[in-house]
């Protein structure tokens, strides 16, 4: 114990027995894999972000319908964003010095009028070194624009999977959230702060039952056991306590906690902590998922590292989730 201070009141300090904590200064300097983000989409000082605290790989999908300058689009406009990522992801890593590999996948967000022309051009762009990943993928509940029957929805997640396997790649699904009730409504002329695209245009959910969300990923399940990939090559990004428990007892797939806009979607590292308590960190990952169509913190998963030592996890167990589960999976890293 410190000797008492010589100040004029008493303070905070002769309450703290510093003694009986011992800084986690690994922590500080701890490097990351972000699995899952935009960052070909995003400004040079962002990236930058990325690499002041402390990114040694991520992968940037270039799957996305929010960038697709038409709705419905057509395959061109897809292929706009795949070859985008791949002419920006070189320079990204020079200027940068984190690896950057990428993730290339037909989103169902907004329905596509030519998708098997997508199909056959993915396998050319899976011969790539640069491409680590399929995806983002899955069955979406409802769309943007225009409807996407969710038959048709479940063979094109089911055709990106059977590629995944014949290229032995891991996929990244796009799990929906179900998100909890906004606390009040933005004003019609605002919309949603941060997000780039008019969400009154979304259609009527083309899954009808009482749980879209969790009906959405269980279709994705489907279609994994008959694409016959490993679950363990399956990442499901966008986890949350609606997808959790099913994900985690039905299957052996690797889930991913986005927390880069935990202003839109609620989920926090505390989320990360919660799973980590119950099922462990095994099968456990963090990703931002930030893009510029988004407000987003480059910054997330940094303070995820912090946050979870905070809620109790011990530093063995996130740096599994931060780092050897996405080196393992993704193939990334040193």
């Amino acid at each position: 114990m410190s000797p008492t201070a010589p100040t004029r009141r008493p303070t905070d300090a002769a309450f703290v027995d510093e003694d009986e904590f011992d800084p986690p200064t690994d922590l500080l300097n701890l490097p990351w894999i972000d699995v899952h983000n935009h960052a070909q989409t995003l400004s040079w000082t962002d990236r930058e972000r990325y690499a002041l605290s402390g990114c040694e790989a991520m992968i940037m999908v270039a799957s996305g319908y929010h960038w697709t300058p038409y709705k419905p689009v057509e395959a061109d406009d897809v292929r706009f964003l795949w070859d985008d990522a791949v002419n920006r992801r070189a320079a990204i890593e020079r200027n940068h010095f984190f690896e950057a590999k990428l993730g290339l996948g037909i989103h169902t967000g907004v329905r596509i009028e030519d998708p098997d022309e997508l199909l056959d051009a993915m396998d050319d762009y899976c011969e790539l070194d640069a491409v680590a990943a399929i995806g983002e993928t899955g069955v979406t509940p409802s769309q943007h624009v225009s409807s996407w029957d969710v038959d048709e929805q479940r063979a094109i997640v089911q055709a990106q999977m059977e590629l995944a396997d014949t290229y032995e790649l891991p996929i990244i699904l796009h799990t929906p959230n179900r998100s909890a009730e906004s606390k009040r409504s933005y004003r019609p002329e605002v919309q949603t702060p941060g997000y780039e695209k008019n969400t009154g245009l979304s259609t009527e959910p083309v899954i009808d039952g009482d749980n879209p969300a969790l009906e959405a990923v269980e279709l994705d399940v489907e279609a994994m056991r008959d694409a016959g990939i490993n679950d363990e090559r399956v990442v499901a990004s966008h986890a949350d306590q609606n997808n959790t428990a099913y994900l985690m007892e039905q299957t052996d797939c690797y889930l991913s906690f986005t927390i880069g806009h935990s202003w839109l979607i609620g989920v926090t590292a505390a989320d990360v902590a919660d799973a980590i308590d119950e099922y462990g960190p095994d099968r456990i990952m963090i990703d931002t998922d930030c893009a510029n169509v988004l407000r987003t913190d480059p910054f997330a998963l940094k303070r995820a590292i912090f946050e979870l030592y905070r809620y109790g996890i011990d530093e063995a167990a996130i740096r599994k989730v931060v780092l050897e589960n996405p080196r393992d999976v993704f193939g990334l890293g040193s």
